[in-house]
């Protein structure tokens, strides 16, 4: 039985395939034109080569285009310094409400009137919150699934849709072919998809093309890039919430962790809601 939970009318926006103009690109010239003539190659590659060879210990290009975290700590070590479109964002977090929605917030607020999707969320959505940070409640969409095909299904039809802005799905176990399926909606999608899943599946391989590890940080979040496209990242990311004081954070970790899950609001195991929820208005 899947449950869909939103501040608005959908109006069958799901199933109606948004139009996209396809513009022609201009084709690169061949490789073997690019080459001397006596086929070696000289020591240093020419300028009209660089579009054509990726090194290793390069930071890739994404095809796509990104969004900016807003963080320029994280942008400096992600390909084109943004959240990348068409492809699938993995977050392993060490537990829930340590600063993930902390993180993606300057980026959902870039979205404009966009809707974003939460699919599978913990907790039930603190729309106070959400209202403080800028983003406005009436572009949420809160989608619940009882069986995990379900909310599969549904986060292949939100990416496949193209009317919204971003996904967040929260899944604990995921098989690889059900990984594989997301990743390939994903990418054949301009919608940003951040998959949140526990950090004990950063053990097991992924064809999420970025994958992050969350650690909880007094003040902010720890970030380690597992995978992106470019050479390995070895050093860990601190990011620091603007107006925290880090040091009362040190001494109270606690309380800073409990700050960092504002966005978010237990939802009892003994209520069954059948209906849009009021606290959503």
């Amino acid at each position: 039985m899947l449950y869909i939970y939103t501040v608005l009318k959908l109006k069958g926006s799901l199933m109606n395939v948004s139009a996209h103009t396809v513009t022609a690109a201009t084709p690169s010239p061949p490789l073997s034109s690019l080459l001397p003539r006596n086929g070696e190659l000289p020591g240093s590659l020419p300028t009209a080569l660089h579009a054509h060879v990726w090194r290793a210990g390069q930071m890739g290009v994404a095809r796509a285009h990104v969004t900016p975290t807003g963080y320029a700590a994280l942008d400096r070590e992600l390909a084109n310094h943004g959240w990348p479109h068409g492809g699938l964002i993995e977050l392993l977090l060490q537990q829930g409400g340590i600063g993930e929605l902390h993180l993606l917030q300057p980026a959902l607020r870039t979205l404009g009137e966009q809707r974003i999707v939460l699919l599978q969320p913990p907790h039930i959505p603190h729309i106070a919150a959400w209202h403080d940070w800028g983003l406005n409640p009436q572009r949420l969409l809160w989608i619940r699934a009882k069986r995990q095909a379900d909310a599969l299904w549904s986060a292949e039809q939100v990416l496949r849709n193209g009317s919204c802005g971003a996904l967040l799905f929260w899944q604990q176990t995921l098989r690889h072919e059900s990984l594989r399926r997301l990743q390939l909606a994903a990418q054949a999608s301009d919608t940003l998809c951040w998959l949140l899943r526990p950090l004990s599946a950063s053990e097991t391989a992924s064809p999420a093309p970025l994958r992050i590890a969350l650690r909880p940080l007094a003040g902010g979040t720890q970030l380690d890039i597992l995978k992106r496209r470019g050479p390995q990242c070895a050093s860990p990311i601190h990011l620091f919430w603007a107006g925290r004081d880090t040091r009362s954070a040190a001494v109270n970790p606690s309380a800073s962790e409990a700050s960092d899950a504002l966005l978010d609001r237990r939802h009892p195991d003994s209520i069954t809601v059948t209906g849009a929820v009021p606290a959503l208005v």
